[in-house]
């Protein structure tokens, strides 16, 4: 078997990328060691940048996220259970964003996959590849019980912190960069009304998020010791502390509900460079992990894949320079939104060690914020990939 390029990892990542090339006339197949069900079953991101939407609408992926999303041109950072400020993305940054989740985003790719006939292998296991520092790569998996080898001319990892992309680079020709933080995030998933903003407290207790994924999905978090557990947490517990963190006035707006997702999450930032060797690229989550605190992971993971979608056409109309720059390209982006999410975690979470001094300066920056009107974000301040 041979396809021009074998994209390891069906998720978002992945599954945009196969849908990109198709419309560059490139060919893919994509393998995916997990069953289609339960990728669609993960819970994940849903606060989408205006770059993002732009690339899922001109992939024809957005009928989900259109007919469900809610426009987003503003959030809200309240601390000391009081204090109110609002950032106006429309203002700052020229565009608003949306809050859609991640799970109705991958079932459009799917259906869209489906729709336009895209090789998709689920179920693949003892996936290996190989020789992607010569011009003959080719990767090895098993599936229903028999050897497979798909020659091709690139490798595409988008498989995810835990794939063998990445492990696939010698120690020797990368480098990586971590940091882990002190405390997780307990998540709850409720068929519950929405706060009317998005809204991102520091206090006392600790931080907690305020967030949606359609008119009646929310989705909430409040920073956790490393070490709880979700049996830790009853849904009266993390409603309690979730109300006690926020201002009142938003706290006697929220509405409580039965959980029908509860997950615990650590938080680190994960950068490897280069995001290429020979002729395997990675993107998403094989390369890059963000604290959630920024919003910035399924961004990424869709930058990540319009460089890398535009180089591979770019290679196989003749021009090796995109191809060649996309590593560069697409990590000066990642590490402004890196930068950005240790930045935003940095200023919302207490942390373990945290003195009275630093709960000062932690405050001082926040009145800082307010009063100055500034806000760094990598959507405003990086430079923005054309759609």
């Amino acid at each position: 078997m041979r396809t021009q390029v074998v994209i390891v990892g069906a998720g978002p990542a992945g599954s945009l990328l196969a849908l990109l090339l198709r419309r560059h006339g490139v060919d893919s197949v994509v393998i995916e060691r997990q069953t289609k069900e339960y990728v669609l079953g993960r819970i994940r991101a849903g606060v989408l940048e205006w770059t993002t939407v732009e690339v899922l609408r001109r992939a024809g992926v957005a009928d989900h996220m259109d007919a469900e999303g809610a426009v987003h041109d503003s959030v809200k950072i309240a601390w000391r259970g009081e204090d109110i400020l609002s950032i106006d993305f429309e203002r700052l940054a020229g565009k608003a964003m949306m809050a859609s989740g991640q799970t109705n985003i991958q079932e459009d790719l799917y259906a869209a996959a489906e729709a336009e006939g895209l090789d998709f292998v689920f179920g693949a296991s003892h996936v290996e590849i190989h020789d992607v520092t010569t011009d003959r790569p080719w990767v090895g998996y098993v599936v229903d019980g028999e050897q497979v080898r798909l020659d091709c001319d690139h490798v595409a990892g988008c498989d995810g912190y835990h794939g063998v992309s990445r492990v696939t680079i010698p120690a020797e020709a990368k480098t990586e960069y971590e940091k882990a933080y002190p405390f997780g995030w307990i998540g709850v998933l409720s068929e519950t009304p929405p706060l009317p903003h998005l809204m991102y407290a520091n206090h006392e207790r600790g931080f907690a998020l305020c967030s949606m994924r359609n008119p009646m999905l929310s989705r909430y978090y409040v920073q956790c010791p490393l070490d709880d557990t979700v049996d830790d947490w009853s849904d009266d517990r993390f409603w309690s502390e979730l109300l006690a963190r926020l201002p009142q006035a938003n706290a006697d707006q929220l509405v409580t509900g039965p959980s029908i997702e509860k997950s615990i999450a650590p938080l680190r930032s994960y950068v490897c460079e280069p995001m290429s060797y020979g002729r395997l690229f990675l993107a998403g989550d094989s390369a890059h992990i963000v604290p959630p605190t920024g919003a910035k992971g399924l961004n990424l993971a869709v930058s990540d894949v319009h460089y890398l979608s535009e180089a591979l056409a770019a290679h196989y109309s003749g021009d090796p320079g995109p191809l060649e720059a996309y590593s560069a390209k697409a990590l000066h982006r990642v590490w402004s939104s890196v930068r950005f999410s240790w930045w935003m975690t940095t200023l919302l979470h207490r942390f373990p060690d945290q003195t009275v001094f630093d709960q000062r300066i932690q405050e001082e920056d926040l009145t800082h914020l307010a009063s100055s009107c500034l806000l760094y974000t990598s959507d405003a301040a990086d430079d923005e990939y054309n759609v």
